[in-house]
């Protein structure tokens, strides 16, 4: 008999386990928590029963998931980008649909587990293609931008899949084309109800929720809408995840979005990682020796046939060029969460077998693993696959070189947004030559109209920066907001030019040392410097003369704004992923009469050796800054330290207990 705690503390400790060693790999977390399933499931190690409960839970996990979904969903979006996203995204579900389906149906499925086949092999997974896009540098690429479009039309496509299949189970005598106009029918109707009531209803409702000015009751409130909206649709007949979806949709109406999206993350990540546990539970490895080699056929044809349909599409529909499809077709190769999450409503609903789902589970699982190593080389793997992308790769470095080949003692421009255009502005105001790299189409496209000297190249890569005249150039001005970005361009820079100065722009001071490690010549944090010209403007109209303000704020940089770093935070919550360096802030720690620290010298202490430094020492309302070794604590005395919140922690601790 299960015991339900043993089996929570069973599955928390694996999975804190295998998450943790898949970040250390930088593998995805669903393909952990898919592992996890599998080992403490019932076909493996059996240390967790797939109870009635844990299903339950799990389904809130997509129910959540759907929410957010909804709260990201955006209509302006889909129809100034609808060439992208609906002519390409749909014409890839509606092809990946029909052909996986029609296969299926051909080799003896019934229609209705065909168009469940097809409509879990049409769909990808959004949280690895856009995570490892972002590591890589490429969504604002060509591939990417056509990636994220029909990625965008695949999560909405999910709705209707949620509407047709739970509808499709008891179809009885009614034909299948009939039951599937009804459940549809009966969809909108719902989703027309729905959103009608939560325009009149939650906007007002939230206003007066957030005037109350309690993180709690807003919470409370965002989980009573979400599962209430669940529960709607349910009743219906529909799936919660539809109901959740329209919640999330009404509530993205309303200026508390972003607040929303925060509160929620926590509740749909965990309960998120207990469905991909449960559908890992499902797969039953002791069968799947005997049908690997049909899993690993089935796997090898979606990779492919994804492939080759979504490259297809993307030329035939956006007259993309032959290397960019290839490589937006490979990073679009692999199933998804939410196909999943249809293929467990497909199973609950009987529309499945099982022996057909544990099939299409392992292939579908495999695909996800395989892709995660093709995202990552899908550059390399079209290169060497087309030489036509090799061949406009090169004529991109050349048309670069050629309009760089009269440049000498150039400033180079890595990142051509807001902050990159200025620069811009004011080095040619005053009669200096330029030249700019983006990998925003759009942005390239306008500027250049616009006269700017900016040209289509990512920064990342030696052969662009090289054929910009790197060796030439006086200057290098990296303004990426990705840090990764940064990072790259500052290490290809130095190998070609090791003396070029680089200037590089950051929105804060996370990463200055490891930047100034890199070789960063004069690192600018961006909050920082809009400190210190608040100052400057302050000591001005205060009457202190310019030439001592300017000596100041020279000192402050020369002292790499340490002054500026260390400042005493309120009650916000704490970002355990930041790196510790920016997680340093000030804290006051008072001696009562009875602390350990009372008539010892900070000598005799040595709290240096946790990580916490002492700033000053406030006595009878007089500061000491930076106290002598030698100096004997009294009581009342107010201790300034700076460091971690945990060796913080340690410190008082140390200070006040001994």
């Amino acid at each position: 008999m299960h015991d339900a705690l043993s089996e929570t503390i069973i599955l928390l400790a694996v999975s804190v386990l295998v998450v943790a060693l898949f970040r250390r790999l930088k593998l995805p977390p669903v393909l952990a928590y898919l592992l996890v399933g599998m080992l403490v499931g019932p076909h493996a190690l059996a240390l967790v029963a797939n109870s009635e409960a844990i299903r339950f839970l799990a389904e809130l996990g997509v129910a959540f998931l759907l929410f957010s979904l909804g709260l990201e969903f955006s209509l302006t979006r889909l129809i100034s980008n609808r060439k992208a996203v609906l002519g390409l995204g749909g014409a890839q579900v509606t092809t990946s649909v029909i052909i996986a389906g029609l296969i299926a149906w051909l080799l003896g499925t019934s229609v209705e587990t065909a168009f469940v086949i097809g409509c879990v092999i049409a769909l990808s997974s959004t949280a690895i293609v856009i995570k490892q896009l972002g590591e890589q540098l490429e969504l604002d690429s060509r591939h990417g931008q056509l990636s994220i479009a029909i990625l965008l039309f695949q999560d909405v496509a999910v709705v209707p899949m949620l509407i047709i299949i739970p509808a499709i189970a008891d179809n009885g005598s009614q034909s299948f084309l009939i039951e599937l106009a009804y459940s549809f029918a009966e969809g909108i109707g719902v989703t027309v109800i729905m959103l009608a009531i939560g325009h009149w209803l939650l906007r007002p409702l939230f206003h007066e929720i957030a005037q109350a000015h309690s993180a709690e009751l807003f919470t409370l409130a965002v989980l009573l809408t979400a599962l209430v909206s669940a529960w709607a649709t349910h009743m219906a007949g529909l799936s919660m995840a539809l109901g959740a979806f329209l919640a999330g949709m009404m509530l993205s109406e309303t200026e508390y979005r972003h607040q929303i999206e925060t509160d929620i993350r926590p509740f749909r990540d965990v309960l998120l990682g207990l469905f991909f546990i449960t559908i890992g539970m499902l797969l039953d490895m002791n069968t799947l020796p005997g049908m690997l080699h049909w899993v690993l056929l089935i796997t090898a044809g979606i990779l492919l046939g994804k492939t080759l349909i979504i490259a297809a599409m993307s030329k035939l529909i956006l007259s993309a060029s032959t290397g960019v499809s290839l490589r937006t077709g490979l990073v679009l190769a692999q199933g998804g969460e939410f196909g999943f999450a249809l293929l467990a409503l497909a199973l609950g609903s009987s529309v499945i077998s099982h022996n057909i789902a544990q099939l299409l589970l392992a292939s579908v699982i495999c695909s996800m693993i395989f892709t995660s190593f093709v995202i990552r080389l899908n550059g390399w793997l079209v290169k060497n696959m087309t030489r036509s992308y090799a061949q406009d790769r090169k004529t991109q470095e050349q048309d670069i070189a050629q309009s760089t080949a009269r440049l000498n003692h150039h400033v180079i421009i890595c990142g051509f947004g807001r902050i990159g255009q200025n620069i811009a502005n004011v080095i040619q105001q005053e009669g200096f030559p330029y030249f700019a790299l983006d990998y925003n189409v759009d942005l390239i496209t306008n500027a250049k109209k616009a006269g700017y000297q900016v040209m289509f190249g990512d920064s990342t890569h030696a052969e662009i920066l090289q054929a910009a005249g790197i060796e030439r150039a006086s200057v290098l001005v990296i303004c990426h907001d990705n840090i990764g970005a940064t990072e790259k361009t500052l290490k290809q820079a130095k190998m070609l030019n090791a003396k070029l100065p680089v200037l590089v722009r950051t929105q804060d001071d996370t990463y200055y040392e490891q930047l100034e490690a890199a070789g960063a010549t004069e690192i600018i944090p961006e909050t920082l410097e809009a400190s210190l010209m608040m100052a400057s403007h302050l000591l001005s109209l205060l009457g202190m003369p310019m030439q001592g303000i300017v000596r100041r704020v020279q000192d402050m940089r020369n002292n790499k704004y340490s002054t500026l770093r260390e400042f005493f935070h309120g009650d916000e919550p704490e970002d355990i992923e930041k790196p510790d360096e920016f997680r340093k802030r000030l804290t006051c720690v008072t001696l009562t009469e009875d602390a350990h620290a009372i008539g010892k010298t900070l000598e005799d202490l040595d709290i240096e050796k946790i990580g916490v430094s002492i700033h000053a020492n406030r006595r009878n309302d007089t500061s000491s800054p930076i106290p002598a070794a030698d100096m004997l604590l009294r009581e009342g005395d107010v201790l300034v330290l700076f460091g971690t919140p945990e060796n913080l922690e340690h410190a008082e601790a140390l200070l006040l207990n001994g």
